[in-house]
């Protein structure tokens, strides 16, 4: 979900720092004054509303793919997708990583980490979402409004940009999702949920009890808990079994809250196996299946799948999407893909047709994702510093997805790769088959089955015919 380089230097302005910065100028009228409350002026004048132009256009700033009208399988294409900005990489992300200093500074920045500040960004969000034609965003609390000194000066902040949000959302925007940030501020280095300090569980436990709060007072669809610190080093100094029990009984408080005030919102767990722990303990979708089977979380949660995450604990984004699937736990889709060269989690934009196809596929089967949607859990790249870059990534990351959708539904209606699935198992499909999968043969049935047939016949896999099949679709 969040890879730690990025918030780097965001961490620095959380704990109340600044940083030098050139002279900052609002960025469509020089002469305007840049106070965050009251300055309406556009961010991005030189970037109009994004339009479907089709296949054939060149113009980079239109979608050649993603026609959000368009009708695929019965539904829209915005309705498939439900594509949602993620605020923190992309307003506060700053191209900072483990080697290197911030690479952006955005024209509408003014080095400062104020509840002002915060005000303007949260225009900037609304008018990038605007120009973009999506209706929904997501955010961590910390991200849209700055930490306090105190709990109460920490809620105070969010209230405020809060309202700005409310009102700048009018009636076609929402959250698809909020959560609390529980991972960066130095109180949550021994995690939140399984910090070994009391203290710090009762702060996590209001920070989300504020941050469900101010998401569904914006009338978002969903809550996500992404446990970055929620693992371990070293077992040596780690009782693993009172963790997962803590962890467990800080889920089910938030169930209890969710009820309590009234949110119909879905609750979901974002796996990773590690990073910036060694080993987190939500490591991948069976392992949290796992867990919400263990401590009756099963039908309170469902999972948040992303697909860098599902690399780095050795699967595919796809494995990660079907075993959420046929568990009935898919509920949302951090869109990102990662480099098969680098072992971290480098949050790129989804730029690959065969797996965007393969994401749509399971979606597909899922009958969509609402009320989840597409998050895109993206970031520029370090190098990629203008402000046209921000709109170009997102452009593609949703045309990606766009011809993903139109390539499994082609794979769909030709049925011959359902085909194949089919005849491949057909012999489960009568007589000795279908009281296996009906659990009416015992072993004994079994053993006088396999003397009367004698040596099994075993047909080819085809898996040359079903990799052609999928490719002939992209």
């Amino acid at each position: 979900m969040r890879s730690w380089g990025g918030f780097l230097f965001l961490l620095f302005l959380n704990l109340g720092f600044s940083i030098a910065s050139a002279a900052q100028s609002c960025p469509a009228n020089l002469e305007a004054k840049c106070d965050g409350d009251s300055w309406e002026g556009e961010f991005f004048p030189e970037i109009p509303k994004i339009k479907y132009e089709g296949p054939k256009s060149t113009n980079p700033l239109s979608y050649k793919w993603y026609n959000a009208d368009e009708e695929i399988l019965g539904k829209k294409m915005k309705d498939w997708l439900r594509f949602s900005v993620a605020f923190w990489h992309t307003f506060r992300g700053t191209g900072a990583d483990p080697f290197g200093a911030p690479t952006k500074q955005w024209p509408w920045e003014d080095g400062t980490n104020s509840v002002a500040m915060a005000k303007r960004r949260m225009r900037a969000n609304f008018e990038f979402i605007d120009k973009l034609g999506v209706d929904r965003w997501c955010f961590h609390d910390r991200d849209i409004a700055p930490d306090g000194k105190t709990i109460a000066e920490s809620n105070a902040n969010l209230d405020e940009v809060v309202e700005l949000a409310k009102e700048l959302q009018g009636t076609r925007i929402k959250p698809l999702w909020g959560t609390a940030q529980l991972f960066m501020h130095p109180r949550y280095m021994h995690g939140a949920a399984t910090s070994s300090e009391v203290g710090v569980y009762a702060y996590a436990a209001a920070q989300v009890k504020k941050a469900m709060e101010v998401t569904h007072y914006l009338g978002g669809e969903n809550f996500v808990f992404w446990g970055g610190r929620e693992g371990y080093q070293t077992l040596l100094n780690t009782d693993m079994q009172r963790e997962l029990d803590h962890l467990a009984r800080f889920l089910q408080a938030a169930v209890e809250h969710k009820k309590k005030i009234g949110f119909n919102g879905t609750l979901l767990i974002e796996p990773k196996p590690q990073e910036p722990t060694k080993h987190q303990y939500d490591w991948d979708a069976a392992t949290s299946f796992a867990f919400l089977q263990k401590y009756d979380l099963v039908g309170e949660f469902k999972l948040n799948i992303e697909c860098n995450h599902a690399t780095l604990s050795g699967h595919s984004c796809y494995h990660e999407l079907e075993t959420a699937r046929i568990n009935g736990l898919l509920g949302n889709i951090d869109a990102n893909t990662g480099d098969p060269q680098i072992g971290w989690d480098t949050d790129q934009f989804l730029t690959d047709i065969g797996e965007a196809t393969l994401v749509m596929l399971s979606v597909i089967k899922n009958d969509g994702l609402a009320p989840g949607g597409f998050n895109f859990d993206a970031k520029l790249r370090r190098e990629s510093t203008d402000v046209e870059d921000i709109f170009l990534a997102h452009i593609s990351g949703m045309d990606t997805l766009a011809r993903g959708l139109r390539n499994a539904a082609k794979l769909i209606e030709a049925g011959s790769l359902e085909e194949l699935l089919r005849k491949r198992y057909q012999s489960f499909d009568f007589e000795i088959g279908a009281l296996i999968e009906a659990g009416k043969a015992d072993f004994a049935t079994l053993e006088k089955k396999a003397v009367e047939w004698g040596e099994p016949s075993v047909a080819s896999g085809k898996q040359e015919l079903a990799e052609m099949i999928f490719q002939s679709a992209l």
